[in-house]
């Protein structure tokens, strides 16, 4: 959360990062809003969104060398080549151990990789007996949710159209468009579509996919857009 004056409108997407990914911000109405980041393709306005899918070879991996507590870097061997800052503003956390942190940078590579924190380690990390997983800031590289998996969470509904790479303000609570599928009952849960990518149906519990984003505040015929009262999970 930040306080005082906001560098970009909530109606406009930058190429140029203007705030910290997962900055939120409150608007009128009850309506909040995550900075976020578009990933490929490009998104359409209202349709909802999803988290980049997790990277299965950044998954308990290797630790390469022990960490004392206060050390601000860890060394990971992961399963894969990364780009450099891929997890930028995302996290790191020891599976075995229990402790979570924050991604300052990282370099690019595979073998002992060292990635920066933003806080110093409260527990001690170990070659012998951690297991790191790195997983990107949820408001990172997002993309419209596909129909047919839920393959990562979901992260808002972008109140403008956004080109691939482009920042923008991504709506994750309050009143807000979103892409009908089916037929709405006001007052009734919403889920995301298993039919249609990025939008929204009525949540029938083992039907649909199995989590809220919201109610329905006004009806609209399908394939149009509905208004709805947005709850995204986690926030």
């Amino acid at each position: 959360m930040k306080n005082g004056a906001f560098a970009q409108s909530i109606y406009k997407q930058s190429v140029n990062q203007m705030e910290e990914l997962d900055t939120i911000r409150y608007g009128e109405q009850g309506r909040v809003f995550a900075y976020a980041r578009a990933g490929t393709p490009a998104l359409a306005v209202a349709k909802l969104t999803q988290s980049a899918i997790p990277v299965a070879t950044a998954n308990r991996e290797t630790v390469a060398a022990d960490a004392a507590i206060g050390a601000t870097s860890v060394s990971i061997t992961f399963g894969a080549a990364v780009t450099a800052d891929y997890y930028k503003d995302g996290f790191i956390y020891d599976c075995i151990l229990g402790s979570l942190y924050r991604v300052k940078s990282h370099e690019a590579g595979t073998t002992a990789v060292i990635v920066n924190l933003k806080e110093p380690l409260r527990v001690a990390w170990t070659a012998a007996s951690s297991k790191a997983t790195a997983i990107q800031n949820r408001q990172n590289l997002v993309i419209v949710q596909p129909f047919a998996a839920l393959t990562s969470s979901i992260a808002g509904i972008p109140p403008i159209a956004v080109d691939i790479n482009y920042y923008f303000w991504n709506q994750v609570k309050g009143p807000a468009l979103c892409l009908v599928n089916g037929t709405w009952v006001v007052g009734e849960e919403l889920a995301p579509s298993n039919a249609v990518a990025g939008s929204a149906e009525p949540l029938i519990h083992a039907t649909t996919w199995d989590v809220t984003i919201g109610t329905v505040l006004s009806v609209d015929a399908d394939t149009e857009y509905g208004l709805i009262n947005l709850a995204i999970p986690g926030y």
